[in-house]
C-alpha cells in the first residue's frame, strides 16, 4: 500500500512501564497465589486488552520494562504470557526491551526474549535499533524501534579507553544520536505514516518514582533526536509520568511518554495512570490519553497538636473520605502528651472498617525539645527517626521537615526493596 494519505488512521494502542512483580504495598492473595498488588499490574493489562478490543486496534505498541527484575519468577512470566496472547490475537503486538527486561550480560536471554525465540505469531519483540513496515487492517505504517541504550551494544570498549565516566555518556548519547536519525532516514524512504518507539530518557522530562527502581546509569537523549517531524508519533517508554515533550509546538510529532499502569509508592501519589490511543496519520497524527483504575495512593495528615481527643479526631479524618481499596497513610502531628494519648489500635480498626487495601504508615511526628541531637541515645531508632532528630537540631521548619521525611520514605522503602531483590 504505496500512499498512507489514502487510508484511514491507524489505531494504535501505546503503552509502557508494567513492572510485573512489584509487590509494594501488596498483601498474600489466596485466590491466585501471588502479591495483591501484581494482580493490580495484571489487571491493567486487561483493561488495556479490553480497550483495544472495544475500539478495534490496529497495532499495539508496548515501549518496554515487562516485570520488575530481569530475572522474573516463572509464575509472573505465565501471567504475562497470558496477557500477550490475549493482545497479539487482537493485533500485532510491538514489545520494545526496556532496562529491566535486558539480561545483566549479552550471553543470558533478556525477560521477553521467549516469544521471539518461539516465533508467536503476531509479535515482534524489538531488542535491536531498526525499522520495519508493518501491515494491519487499516493500512501499513513504518515502525522505527529504539530499545534502551546498552553501553557496550553501541559503542566498542576500545573506544572508551581512557575516557572519563562524563566523556564516555556524551559519546553514547552523541552516538544514540546518530542511530536515531538513521531510522528517520529510513522512515522517511516510504510514503507511510510513521512511528518510533523508544526506552530511554529525554532531556527535559520530568520524572516519577522509576529513579528508585532503575537499573543502571541513565543517558539522555536531546529532545531535537525525537521531536523530528519525519516521524508522525514517538511512543516512549522509561519514565513513570505521563507527559508530552512537545505540547504546544508545531510542525513536531507528539512524543509521548505513556507513563506506568500503576502507581509504584507515594511519589506518584497524584499522577494519573494510564495509555494512550493515538490515530496515526501522516502529518495529522491525534493522540489522547486514556486513565486506568489504577489502585489510588491516598495521604492523610492532621495537626493533633491541641487536640483534645487525638483518636477521635483521627478516627473523624478517616470517615470523612472513600477509602474502599485505596492504600493509605496517615502523618500525625503532635506533642509528647498528645502522643501518650493516642490509641493506634482504635485507628488502625477504623481503617479496616474503612475497607482500606493497605496501610502504607501510620507516621507519628511528635515534637522533640530543640535541644535534641543525633548523639543523645540514637540506638533502636529508625532511619527516619534519625533523620527528623536531624532536621530538628538543625532547626528546619516543620513544614519542610514532613516533606523531606516522606521523600526519605519513599527512597528507603525502594532501596530495601532492590535490596531484598538482589539478596542483600
Amino acid at each position: 500500500m504505496g500512499d498512507g494519505g489514502m487510508t484511514d488512521p491507524i489505531r494504535v494502542l501505546h503503552f509502557a512501564d508494567i513492572h510485573v512483580g512489584m509487590e509494594n504495598y501488596g498483601r498474600f492473595d489466596p485466590e491466585t497465589g501471588y502479591s495483591s498488588r501484581v494482580r493490580d499490574f495484571l489487571h491493567r493489562l486487561d483493561e488495556i486488552a479490553a480497550y483495544a478490543a472495544e475500539h478495534d486496534a490496529d497495532l499495539i505498541m508496548f515501549a518496554g520494562d515487562a516485570f520488575k527484575t530481569r530475572a522474573p519468577n516463572p509464575t509472573y512470566q505465565r501471567e504475562f504470557a497470558h496477557r500477550v496472547r490475549d493482545l497479539s490475537q487482537l493485533a500485532p503486538l510491538i514489545l520494545l526491551v526496556g532496562n529491566h527486561d535486558m539480561p545483566p550480560n549479552q550471553l543470558k536471554a533478556s525477560s521477553i526474549e521467549i516469544y521471539d525465540t518461539l516465533a508467536v505469531p503476531n509479535v515482534w519483540v524489538a531488542d535491536a535499533y531498526e525499522t520495519r513496515v508493518i501491515q494491519t487492517k487499516r493500512g501499513d505504517l513504518v515502525v522505527g524501534t529504539a530499545p534502551y541504550p546498552i553501553r557496550s551494544r553501541i559503542i566498542d570498549d576500545e573506544r572508551t579507553r581512557g575516557l572519563t565516566i562524563a566523556d564516555i555518556d556524551a559519546k553514547l548519547q552523541s552516538e544514540l544520536s546518530q542511530i536515531l536519525e538513521t531510522l528517520a532516514e529510513e522512515a522517511d524512504a516510504h510514503d507511510l505514516p510513521r512511528l518510533l518507539t523508544g526506552h530511554f530518557t529525554i532531556s527535559g522530562a520530568i520524572f516519577g518514582s522509576e529513579r528508585g527502581i532503575m537499573l543502571g546509569r541513565d543517558v539522555q537523549v536531546l529532545p531535537s533526536a525525537v521531536a523530528d517531524p519525519r516521524w508522525d508519533y514517538v511512543a516512549l517508554g522509561h519514565i513513570h509520568k505521563h507527559q508530552n515533550l512537545t505540547h504546544g509546538r508545531a510542525g513536531v510529532p507528539p512524543v509521548v511518554y505513556s507513563g506506568s499502569l500503576e502507581r509504584i509508592d507515594f511519589g506518584e501519589e497524584g499522577d494519573p495512570k494510564g495509555f494512550c490511543w493515538v490515530e496515526l496519520a501522516r502529518g495529522a497524527t491525534q493522540w489522547r490519553f486514556v486513565p486506568v483504575h489504577s489502585r489510588p495512593f491516598v495521604t492523610l495528615e492532621a495537626n493533633l497538636r491541641e487536640s483534645s481527643d487525638p483518636t477521635a479526631e483521627t478516627v473523624d479524618l478517616i470517615e470523612e473520605y472513600a477509602l474502599e481499596e485505596t492504600i493509605v497513610r496517615l502523618i500525625l502531628k503532635m506533642t509528647p502528651e498528645i502522643e501518650a494519648r493516642f490509641n493506634e489500635a482504635i485507628v488502625r480498626d477504623a481503617l479496616r472498617r474503612a475497607r482500606v487495601s493497605a496501610v502504607a504508615a501510620i507516621r507519628k511526628e511528635v515534637d522533640q525539645p530543640a535541644r535534641a541531637r543525633l548523639g543523645e541515645n540514637p540506638e533502636g531508632l529508625t532511619d527516619l527517626e534519625l533523620l527528623e532528630r536531624y532536621m530538628i537540631g538543625k532547626q528546619i521548619d516543620g513544614e519542610r521537615r514532613t516533606r523531606i521525611l516522606a521523600e526519605a520514605e519513599d527512597i528507603i522503602g525502594a532501596v530495601q526493596t532492590r535490596l531484598a531483590d538482589s539478596g542483600g
